[in-house]
Formats: C-alpha cells, structure tokens, sequence
C-alpha cells in the first residue's frame, strides 16, 4: 500500500504534474541530490555578500538574511515559473561593482546606490515582459552560445583552481602554481581525485559525495573549523529593507542613470550568458531555442526586484547549478530543494562555515570538465566562427568576467563573418548587440574612472 502511494505521489502524482519528472526521465531522489548539490556549491554567497556589501556601509546582519530571502524567492519562481534547475540568488561581480566601484568610487552613499537597483530592477521585469531579453538570446548564434557554455566551464574551473589554492596570483606571470605545503591544498587534491575516481567508475551523485567526504576530511584533521555552535536566529531586515525605495529622489542627479545602464546590462548579459550554458549542459535548449525562456527571465527578473526592496544587489542565476545539473537535476523540483535549504540555512547558518573553498573547489573544477564537451560542437575549421567563439571562451576566466567574455565574442563575429562573405547570416540583433556591447565597455572601463 505504502508502495503504491509513493509511486502515485512521484511518478503519476503531485510532483510529476508539477516538475514533469517522468517526461525529463528524472526522479524525485536525483533533483534532491542535484539541488544539495547545487546548494552546497553556491552557500558561499550567504557569507561574501554581506562582507562585501559591508564595505559600503550597509549592515551585515541584515545583508545576510536579505541574501537568503532573496535566493528563496528566485529559486521559487524558477522553480514554478520555468520548471528550471537553475538557481537565483544575488550574484558575484554586481555586488563588487555597487561597493567598490558606485559607493566607494564615485561616492554614491550605499542608500541611493540601492535605489540604482531598484530602477534597473523595473527596467529589468519591463524588458522581460515584453520579451525583448528573450528575442535577444534566441537571435545569438549556436556557435556562440556553444563557446559560452564551454567558456564559462573554463571560468568555474579557474575559480575552482584558485579557491583551492592550487592556482595563486603572480607579479611576474599574472598566475602560478600554488603552494604544496599548504595543507588546505592537499584537502582539495583530496576532493579532485575522489571525486574523478567516483565519476570515472559511473557512481551516481559522485559529486556530491565528494563534497561531503572532503568536508569530513577536513574536520577530521582540523584543517576545517567545527562550528562552535548549530541554530542561529536570522538578523533583522530592518536597516535595509526598502531604503531603495525611499532614496528615489537620487535621480536627480545625472550620474545615477550610469549607475542604472550599468546595472542593467551587467545583469542582462551575465545572465544571458550562464542561461544559455546551463541550458546547454542539461540539454534543454532544442534547434538553437531554449524553450520557456521567457518565464526563466521573467523569474530572474522579479526576484531582482524583490532582492533590491528586501535590501541586497542584483541577483543572478548561478553557474554553480552546473553541479547539480551533472548529476541530473532537469527540472524545478531541484531548485524548490534549494530554496528549502535557503530557508534552512537562516537557523542554522553556522553548519555552512564548513563548506570552506576547498570543499567547493573540486566539484567546480570537474563540473568545468563536464561544460567543455561544448568544445566539440563548434565549428572551428570556419576562422570566421572559431576566434570569436575562442575570445568567449578565454575571455571569461582571463577577465574573470562571464559578460567580457560575450563582448569579446559579438564584437568580433559579425565582423569576422561579414569580411568571409556571410554577412546575410549575421541577424539585425547581433549588429544591435555590437554595438550595445561597445557602449556597455565604454562605460565600464572609461566612464567609472572619471
């Protein structure tokens, strides 16, 4: 009896019709994994952004419930909204931007530079709504969005490499090997050929489990930290929920709508980017189109608005959803798993101090692997298509940048395939897209500055 209620329940039942698992030929066991999995890779956020945030002056406390809040909502509107194994939650380079670049740079005070959010954030919704954000990532070419997934594969990996210490910066060389007498870096060696051993004999959720086996290691010798306590209230939101909204009046000021540009196509193109090489690892995207891609839009779309009242930065939707997605995650049910640990992890936010760089580095490092394969599909013997689609790939992780990486890419392809005599295969939106790309540079490299 109990046996048959489970089968209803997962297979014909509730989950079924709501996630479609049996037409994805997933289960309920592997997109929990998968969001597990996805979760412990990105957990990261919950500390850095209020570290970052705080260099601008805004509360951490408040930051760091914020950031969770905020996954919880993007995670669920992917999930219900797009049926999506990718998670949302505040990214890495936008909140960087809004501290050191908006607040400490140009000395914008962080309570106007959150209304800056705000606005990009109805632009955003607005753009989505009418699916221009959509027209546009259908109209870039496969070759492009090939050398994206496989670019960003390349850039996990680099943060993989570096977070592990196995990669460290370099006066005379940029990067160099790391340090072997660190211990932490044999941790993460640990971790690498665990996990390879684990994916090389076929084991289901080796990923995982790697993560768990090095966080175990880890504690083990000392060389991670056990949390001295377990349960832990959530801080308040008050010193930052809504300050965006009541800081409208900045718009008086000119410099504030650079602000806005900058936000909002940093975001447009950093999640085009992980979009499209997300949806191509999972094998989503069908004739050159990623089906209900509006819906994912619309869903990264509002949960920016909701992170920017709620009191943090632009959202974004993760690469680390890449480790998921390897071990199966296809559907939404992986990401409502993510935002259930979201919610967790507000009470018991102390057990994530675990999940150190060293455990996170070898599942990005393998996923990397894993989004390479996109190598294979490009059509390098066409010079016309393989520099661009060369410049996206060593563009992101030599910029340490995902939206560089694209530029480097649209600025070169419509030129390159014109001057080879296919410029009638080069849409009018690429050619837009030149030229926004050129705009979107100018700003971020000169316009800051002065």
């Amino acid at each position: 009896m109990s046996k048959l209620h489970k089968t209803d329940f997962t297979e014909n039942g509730l989950l079924d019709r709501t996630f479609r698992l049996s037409q994805n030929q997933t289960t309920v066991k592997r997109e929990i994994i998968a969001g597990l999995t996805t979760f412990v890779s990105m957990a990261y956020i919950l500390f850095v952004n209020p570290t970052i945030l705080g260099a601008s002056g805004m509360d951490k406390g408040a930051v760091f419930t914020a950031t969770a809040l905020t996954g919880i909502i993007g995670c669920l509107l992917m999930a219900f909204l797009a049926n999506y194994p990718i998670a949302i939650a505040p990214g890495l380079g936008g909140n960087a931007f809004f501290s050191y670049t908006v607040v400490l740079g140009m000395g914008i005070p962080w309570q106007k530079a959150l209304s800056g959010v705000f606005v990009a954030a109805i632009l955003f919704t607005i753009l989505s709504l009418f699916k221009i954000r959509e027209l546009v990532i259908n109209a870039i070419p496969k070759d492009l969005k090939l050398a994206m997934a496989s670019g960003i594969g390349m850039f996990i990996a680099f943060v993989g490499l570096q977070g592990g210490g196995l990669v460290v910066a370099s006066k005379s060389s940029l990067v160099s090997i790391g340090s072997f007498a660190s211990p932490t870096t044999w941790l993460t060696i640990f971790g690498i050929f665990l996990i390879g051993i684990l994916m090389a004999r076929n084991i289901p959720g080796s990923i995982f489990i790697g993560l768990v086996a090095t966080v175990l290691v880890g504690l083990a010798t000392g060389l991670i930290k056990a949390p001295t306590h377990i349960i832990s209230l959530a801080p308040s939101l008050h010193p930052t929920f809504g300050i965006g909204i009541k800081n409208l009046d900045a718009f008086l000021d000119p410099q504030m709508w650079a602000v806005v540009l900058v936000f909002l196509l940093v975001a447009f193109f950093d999640t085009a980017g992980t979009l499209i090489g997300l949806t191509t690892q999972a094998g989503i995207i069908k004739n050159n189109k990623i089906p209900r891609i509006g819906r994912a839009l619309m869903s990264d779309s509002l949960s920016m608005l909701a992170g920017s009242v709620l009191g943090t930065t632009p959202t974004a939707t993760y690469v680390e959803s890449s480790a998921g997605i390897a071990l199966g995650g296809r559907t939404g049910l992986t990401t409502v798993t993510i935002a259930v640990l979201f919610a967790f992890s507000m009470l018991f936010s102390p057990l994530l101090t675990v999940v150190t760089d060293q455990v996170t580095a070898p599942a990005l490092i393998v996923v990397g692997v894993l989004m390479a394969s996109s190598l294979s599909k490009i059509e390098w013997n066409k010079f016309e298509v393989a520099l661009p689609a060369f410049l996206v790939i060593i563009g992101m992780p030599l910029t340490y940048n995902i939206c560089y990486g694209i530029a480097f890419g649209m600025l070169t392809y419509p030129i390159l395939m014109t001057a080879a005599g296919r410029r009638k295969e080069v849409n009018y939106i690429t050619w837009i897209l030149f030229f926004i790309f050129i705009l979107l540079l100018y700003i971020l490299n000169i316009v800051p500055k002065g």
